[in-house]
């Protein structure tokens, strides 16, 4: 299946990559959390499949609506 792209909702910092390449993750599992203003705001598997490439690193700063990692549903 295509790999579809998630993006930030936020502008923010990458705090931590929960996720690894090819791991295979149900729906709802964190797969990143940002930190904007002191929050913490985890990034959701959309539904099962598997996480094919992060765009982003820890610590990066990141925009609103920028591509964070491409996701592959099953």
């Amino acid at each position: 299946m295509k790999a579809v792209p998630l993006k930030s909702e936020i502008s923010g910092t990458v705090w931590k990559i929960e996720g690894a390449v090819g791991v295979e993750v149900e729906t709802d599992d964190v797969l990143l959390i940002l930190e904007s203003m002191k929050m913490e705001i985890p990034i959701l598997a959309p539904k099962k499949g598997r996480i094919s490439e992060f765009r982003v690193n820890e610590g990066e700063s990141i925009a609103e609506g920028q591509v964070v990692l491409l996701f592959e549903p099953s």
